[in-house]
């Protein structure tokens, strides 16, 4: 392991990881690559998330720098997001994820099964 010394900035990794990997965050950056800009309640219902959830999670990716938010005067009010560069430049780790959880999902169910069936025993 690195010190502090050797590695000033690698506590700091632990809040960009938190923010970066965690499940919402990550479909949202998936679906905005997907489809480009989205307006919130298109996420809502693209996600299934809640309102309170996705409000949340869009305030800190865009407190990160990963999402725009541009507000429209209109009535109603329309709101919309989409990836910043940064954002953008998350698309190919997030899809690197992804191709490797879809791959792996069959070894993945088959550990679970051997799991729960040894912990029932």
């Amino acid at each position: 392991m690195l010190d502090s010394e050797q590695c000033p900035d690698c506590k700091r990794i632990n809040d960009v990881l938190s923010r970066v990997g965690d499940r919402w965050s990550v479909l949202i950056v998936i679906s905005l690559a997907q489809y480009g800009t989205l307006r919130f309640n298109e996420l809502k219902r693209n996600l299934g998330i809640s309102q309170r959830m996705l409000s949340l999670t869009l305030k800190e990716l865009e407190r990160d720098g990963l999402v725009n938010r541009t507000y429209h005067q209109t009535i109603p009010p329309k709101v919309e997001y989409n990836l910043t560069p940064l954002g953008q430049s998350f698309r190919e780790p997030v899809a690197a994820l992804g191709v490797w959880a879809l791959k792996n999902l069959p070894v993945i169910d088959a550990a679970r099964e051997t799991y729960d069936a040894a912990a029932d025993k």
